[in-house]
């Protein structure tokens, strides 16, 4: 014990003032600076717990080690700050352990203060748990080692391979921190010793060696689906700690290793990396992430996985969510402190005055466990109070202090109480007034309660001056109580008077049993019951009264027993036949009520084994849910196959059966309506029929007994949240109530549609946590919510409703009718019908489809289509094999299952002739071609209507661009005879428009340009289209092999537009032009050619089908070598070549019809000059006729010459 001396009131004045403590002006209690912590020691070391505190001395310091005081000694003693300190940590068994819980007591006169616990442990290591063993595996897959040991503090485990130290992580090696190795792909050189080695500061571990043997792969792997060998375990880990969750999967190929959260979550990646090959380690354990953790293995490219999954549970120490403050109240009044906490799991918060643990009894109540009230405030309340909050990962403390303001002029307390009973359930009291200033009194209080047991409840009631007599009659009968009176005036109240007690005399028992019918045989009835509850007894029970009768009689029937009993048996019944029962109980007062006729119908009378009746318990578990559980009958020889259970409320119609499953035990029963008598009926059954029923009545207590009915029902829940968790589940979470800290709490969800009009389809839900996830409701559908609680027999009002609405659902069916039609050879046509039952549009069809081989490895093909369409190809299949296709619908929410696998098999590339159409060859036999037939019609009557359609629409433009183009084929014809007819007429007239049309030859004065238009473009001519100059070049001899690519033009255009072509005029910028040709004869002269009318059909612009000008010249890829940049410039140089040709296809004619015209020469060449439309077509082009190039010089003489007739 250590004593400090002196004040230090003034050196904590400026942190006084700064709390918010009610009527102290100079904050003067206690505080601890420094708390012990848990400290882990080696034997023989010495250690030293910090304990220092701060307040108005003197003060002292008390040590205490499990709860009770240390004494002081040679190796344990407190030093000069308070803090203990152990020369020697001793671990023996017994007392001579330093090992335990210390806790430091501070005290100064205003108070105690306890401290927090710290736990004293001295550090060891236990022998190995569990040790390697040796492994056999083959060469390529996974080894696998573990060893566990306990020890404090958690070793560093690490490994060791024929005896060398193996490092923590390489590419193939991992060494988890759990005492797991892990060695993927294992090779020969890893054959060999194994071994653990764990090591702390107490000590170092070697496990037994084991030997890894690896057989040699001498065959390529198997296909194989992933499987994983070691999954995630479920793992409790402390808050700031590391988590390793393993997971090790094999398969062939090679399987991914995934990690997801079961809630769909995100995964914290700042905190969580993966260790080997797919071990999930996250660091510095947060509550936040707590959950279910998937690891999922997936074959490659495939849709083949399977998974495993863990838990991870984060323990969290205590702490505050609201402190309790300091308070200031006169002598009598009443005081009221509030503390909640928060941890996992869920603290247990208690109270301390001055150091001690206050028991809630009398003026103290601990309501809840979070709530401390003190009534009728007594100057020994004046003290120091502690809010305690502890779990599994430690405790916190908080600090309050009361205030008793003491007044001068109060009265003595009341004198003379007596206490005399004057019923079952009344008491008078009476008393003197008090001796000292009586006058001044203006009321009295008088207080009660149970004198046995602890945490019984204070009663309190309030009366006048103008009496000193009152009786209580609302007490319990045959129970003591004890009571005391308070007198008041205004400066207060007076002490207490002395204490009395006093016993309530016995009355008829207020209830009767609870009792269960059960037959043994077709010809006895068990009746059973259980005892009537003190609170309801009111006496000592001495006697029972069994009354039966049958059904179809009037006649009763009475059986007297003994109080000491609970069962009897009914014998010499009829078989198959229904007997009402009840009961009624008596005490030395006389007899209660009788219960109602409680009915039970005896079994048939046959050979036939059926399963016996069930023990059957009923207890109601608040005022609105009852439980029901049972127990197979130990004389029953019968296999069960299930339970049937019937329920109804007294003189209501029954309700059932309710199926249960053979492994069920238990049922609970809610929404029921509180002070209301239900009748249970439990029977078994297998395949020989219903076995015998068990029946038992029971009543549902009130929400607020009459004993209750002054204290005030809990609060209900806050804070309800709701949220979808799925389309059938919604996860729910609340607050607890402030005051609601009771020992045992249970909670009821009630649960419904929204609108719901039938009151039975109401769900009521228990639990005891404050969340839960309901299941089972309907998808995309608004459900209301809302919860009650429910501690020490008390319910609370319901919570405010919250509405949530369920997510959409993906499809549950696959798609319907799925057909697959070979059409032709490698290509498939599959169809399908939506799937049946959706809510949502189908925003996407997945298809899935295989040969025998590669469904065996799992390698799927997949095809994606709209939601609107039903119908795909499936091409590239390989003749011989048998394919298996599935098909699945997917809509926003997710995707549905794939349907069942439809198979197709292609016949062998010898056996399958196919013709263009989807029609089978005549080479196949009848029986083939009738079961290949088939098939189409295994397409569904929509989609063969569409077919059918788009064939007719096909067919008949077929027809109809056949037609047309006969009709053109006539009209070609007719028009090239005419235009040779015309062209006839016309030569004889050829000679005018040479001699007559101005708007041909120009005079060397009037230009110096002459322009030319050509009808037609002979073979051996090649057209200038892109660059804009209106020349068309023909040489004799140099480019003949060029132009030869132009021939496939020369006979695409007929002459049979040639009288189309002649009724328009050329036109270029705005004027009229003609043609005229100059050839060479032999002698090397030149001969102009008139243009006669069947040149002048081709010479015509007016087509602009087949017109192209300089914009759109670059069409044409070979013309750019002999372009020029633009007409004008063109016309201002001199023509570089001359063509001399004729046209292939009017040979004939102008040979015969042309007029031979003298020419001057300069040149010994043959020369040819065409002056006319740029606009000549390039499609006329034949294989040109060649002739020699002219020099410049030459063409530029000619350009300018005047040609005379």
């Amino acid at each position: 014990m250590a004593t400090f001396q002196g004040r230090t009131c003034g050196g904590t004045a400026l942190v006084a003032l700064l709390l918010p403590i009610s009527g102290i002006w100079c904050f003067t209690e206690l505080f601890f600076t420094r708390e012990p912590q848990d400290v882990i020691a080696l034997r023989k070391d010495p250690v030293v717990l910090d304990c220092q505190v701060r307040g108005e001395l003197p003060i002292t310091i008390v040590w205490l080690k499990n709860g009770l005081k240390l004494v002081d000694s040679e190796r344990i003693y407190v030093l000069s700050n308070g803090s203990l300190y152990i020369t020697e940590v001793e671990h023996r068994k017994g007392e001579r352990s330093d090992e335990g819980y210390y806790e430091c007591l501070a005290q100064n006169k205003y108070g105690a203060i306890l401290s927090q616990k710290s736990y004293l442990s001295v550090a060891n290591m236990s022998p190995f748990e569990v040790q390697p063993v040796h492994t056999v595996v083959n060469e390529g897959e996974v080894a696998r080692f573990i060893c566990k040991i306990h020890a404090n503090p958690p070793p560093i485990i690490t490994w060791e391979f024929n005896r060398t130290a193996l490092p923590l992580v390489t590419d193939r090696i991992t060494a988890l921190p759990t005492g797991v190795l892990q060695i993927y792909g294992v090779e020969g050189r890893h054959a060999g010793q194994y071994r653990c080695v764990a090591t702390n500061v107490a000590n170092r571990r070697r496990s037994a060696e084991a030997f890894l043997t690896v057989i040699p792969a001498w065959e390529p792997k198997k296909l194989q689906k992933p499987v994983i060998v070691a999954g995630p375990q479920n793992l409790t880990v402390p808050v700031h700690q590391n988590a390793m969750l393993e997971c090790i999967a094999i398969g062939s190929p090679k399987p991914l290793v995934s990690w997801s959260r079961l809630d769909h979550r995100s995964i914290d990646v700042f905190n969580t990396r993966v260790v080997g090959n797919g071990n999930l380690m996250i660091s510095d354990v947060k509550v936040e992430h707590a959950g279910i953790y998937v690891c999922r293995a997936t074959t490659p490219g495939t849709r083949n996985y399977t998974v495993a999954t863990a838990m991870l549970t984060v323990l969290a120490p205590p702490s505050f969510v609201e402190w309790p403050e300091s308070l200031t109240r006169p002598r009598a009044g009443t005081a009221r402190f509030m503390c909640q906490a928060e941890g996992i799991p869920t603290p247990k918060i208690s109270w301390l005055k001055n150091g001690q643990r206050i028991h809630s009894n009398g003026r103290i109540k601990v309501q809840y466990s979070s709530k401390l009230v003190i009534n009728q405030i007594i100057p020994e309340d004046d003290a120091i109070y502690q809010c305690v909050a502890e779990n599994q990962q430690g405790s916190v403390l908080s600090v309050a202090r009361l205030i008793v303001i003491m007044s001068e002029d109060r009265p003595s307390a009341p004198r003379s109480i007596q206490a005399e009973t004057v019923s079952s359930s009344g008491i008078l009291l009476s008393w003197e007034r008090p001796m000292y200033n009586s006058d001044k009194v203006i009321a009295y209080s008088v207080h009660y309660m149970k004198a046995e047991g602890l945490n019984n409840e204070e009663y309190q009631v309030v009366i006048g001056n103008d009496t000193t007599r009152y009786t209580i009659d609302d007490l319990e009968p045959a129970s003591n109580y004890t009571f005391y009176i308070v007198a008041y005036m205004p400066m207060g109240a007076s002490r207490m008077s002395e204490h009395v007690i006093q016993h309530t005399l016995e009355d008829v028992p207020l209830r009767v049993p609870e009792i269960s019918l059960t037959s043994r045989s077709p010809t006895n009835i068990l009746i059973s019951w259980l005892p009537i509850p003190a609170k309801f007894r009111r006496g000592r029970i001495i006697a029972y009264r069994i009354y039966y009768r049958k059904s179809t009689e009037s006649a009763v029937h009475l059986v007297e027993l003994p109080g000491a009993i609970s069962e009897h048996l009914l014998e010499d019944v009829e078989p198959d036949s229904t007997y009402l029962v009840r009961i009624s109980a008596a005490t030395r007062v006389g007899w209660g009520e009788s219960s109602i006729w409680t009915s039970h119908r005896t079994p048939k009378a046959t050979s036939v084994k059926v399963p016996l009746a069930p023990e059957l318990r009923l207890e109601p578990l608040n005022c609105t849910t009852i439980t029901v559980s049972w127990k197979q009958a130990e004389e029953n020889s019968v296999h069960v196959q299930g339970y049937r259970l019937f329920y109804r409320e007294e003189s209501q119609q029954e309700t059932g059966p309710i199926g249960l499953g053979m492994q069920d035990s238990h049922y609970t029963i809610s929404g029921l309506d509180p002070r209301r008598k239900y009748h249970m009926r439990l029977l078994a059954y297998n395949y020989m029929g219903e076995g015998y029923q068990a029946d038992q009545t029971v009543s549902t207590p009130g929400c607020v007994s009459v004993r209750d009915r002054m204290v005030p029902p809990p609060p209900p829940p806050h804070h309800l949240y709701a949220k979808a968790n799925s389309s059938s589940s919604i996860s729910l979470q609340w607050g607890k109530p402030v005051f609601t800290a009771a020992v045992m709490i249970n909670y009821t969800v009630r649960c419904n549609p929204v609108g719901l009009q039938n009151a039975s389809l109401v769900m009521y839900l228990q639990t005891s946590e404050t969340h839960m996830l309901v299941h089972g409701l309907e998808p995309f559908t608004k459900y209301e919510f809302a919860v009650r609680l429910h501690a020490d027999q008390l319910s609370s009002p319901w919570s405010p409703v919250v509405y949530q609405l369920t997510l959409p659902e993906a499809p549950v069916n696959p798609p319907s009718s799925v057909k697959v039609t070979l059409i032709e050879e490698g290509t498939a046509l599959i169809s399908w019908k939506p799937p049946e039952g959706i809510n949502r549009p189908i925003t996407r069809y997945t298809i899935l489809y295989a040969s025998r081989k590669a469904w065996i490895a799992g390698e799927w093909q997949v095809l994606h289509r709209e939601g609107t369409i039903t119908m795909s190809l499936l091409e590239n299949l390989l003749p011989g094999n048998v394919y298996l296709v599935q098909v699945s619908a997917s809509n926003e929410i997710g995707e549905g299952p794939f349907s069942n696998s439809v198979e197709l098999a292609i016949p062998a590339t010898e056996t399958a002739h196919i013709s263009q159409g989807p029609k089978w060859a005549d080479s196949l036999s009848r029986g083939d071609a009738k079961a290949n037939s088939d098939v189409f019609y295994h397409l569904d009557q929509k989609s063969m209507t569409g077919i059918i359609v788009g064939v007719c629409i096909a067919l008949t433009c077929i027809i109809i661009c056949i037609l047309i183009l006969l009709y053109r084929s006539k009209a070609r014809k007719s028009s090239a005879i005419k235009a040779e007819q015309q062209g006839n007429v016309q030569l004889a007239h050829v000679t005018r428009p040479l001699v007559n049309g101005n708007h041909i030859v120009k005079s060397q004065n009037e230009q110096e340009t002459v322009e030319t238009l050509m009808p037609m473009m002979p073979e051996n001519v090649i057209l200038d289209t892109k660059g804009g100059s209106d020349l068309i070049i023909s040489s004799s001899t140099c480019v003949n092999e060029k132009v030869k690519k132009w021939s496939f033009f020369g006979s695409m255009k007929k002459s049979v537009k040639a009288h189309k072509e002649k009724q328009q005029p050329v036109r270029r910028n705005g004027r009229g032009l003609s043609s005229y040709q100059l050839t060479c004869d032999e002698s090397g002269g030149s001969i102009l050619i008139p243009p006669t009318s069947l040149q002048a059909a081709f010479c015509t612009a007016g087509d602009t089908e087949y017109s192209h000008n300089s914009d759109g010249s670059h069409e044409t890829g070979d013309s750019g070598r002999y372009s020029h940049d633009s007409r004008e410039e063109m016309e201002m140089a001199h023509l570089s070549s001359v063509i001399c040709t004729t046209p292939t296809l009017l040979g004939p004619f102008v040979q015969a019809e042309t007029v031979s015209v003298p020419v001057k020469s300069t040149s010994e060449e043959a020369e040819l000059l065409m002056i006319g439309s740029p606009s000549t077509t390039s499609d006329l082009l034949a294989p040109p006729h060649v002739c020699q190039m002219p020099s410049p010089k030459t063409a530029r003489e000619h350009v300018n010459h005047e040609f005379p007739i």
